[in-house]
């Protein structure tokens, strides 16, 4: 499965990578959305976006003292400069020869790596691969916004369920959480709170 990529890899690691994209990108991926990353030896590699910067740069640093810019000027920042959106992104698993693995990836991707985003198909496939056993480097990253990220990608995975669906692939979702979160009742309450949300 081929189609638009979304932007490029700036830099990587086995947990996660940062990935750039130009600013006037109107189909650019939003918090918690899922993201492939194909790979030359047919691996591709699963992650989430938990963070979505606009980097400035120093005619933005003059700008904002200016008392009225004009729309002209605002349009032309916007899509004749080269400042992209940076999203962060963390691994949740990987797939090589049909086999879908929700663990660490075995190597980061190379720079200038296309992204793409994940079809609907893609999305349903890699969560009802597993028992959801991606979500234990989600709830245990303590440098990830956790709640708000499981909250995030829930919607995404519902929103591409089939209604009957739904309801397995949520109870399948909370069970996990409960599990790895059962000795840890204050995140477990603040993961179900954020959950409660999309019910």
């Amino acid at each position: 499965m081929r189609s638009i990529a979304v932007g490029r890899l700036l830099r990587a690691n086995t947990t996660g990578c940062t990935v750039g994209c130009r600013v006037d990108q109107q189909d650019s991926p939003a918090f918690g959305d899922m993201l492939r990353i194909p790979q030359a030896d047919g691996t591709t590699l699963y992650g989430l976006v938990y963070e979505i910067a606009i980097e400035d740069d120093g005619l933005v640093r003059q700008l904002i003292s200016v008392p009225q810019v004009s729309p002209e000027i605002i349009e032309d920042n916007r899509l004749n400069r080269n400042v992209p959106i940076e999203m962060s992104v963390t691994f949740i698993g990987w797939e090589r020869g049909g086999i879908l693995s929700q663990t660490r990836v075995p190597h980061p991707p190379l720079t200038l790596d296309e992204i793409f985003a994940c079809e609907a198909e893609e999305l349903l496939r890699f969560t009802s691969s597993g028992r959801f056993s991606y979500l234990r480097s989600l709830l245990r990253n303590e440098d990830l916004p956790a709640a708000d990220l499981v909250t995030a990608h829930l919607r995404q995975v519902l929103g591409a369920a089939r209604p009957g669906d739904a309801a397995q692939l949520m109870q399948g979702t909370l069970n996990e959480v409960v599990a790895l979160l059962k000795d840890d009742y204050p995140q477990l309450m603040d993961v179900l709170t954020a959950v409660s949300e999309i019910l």
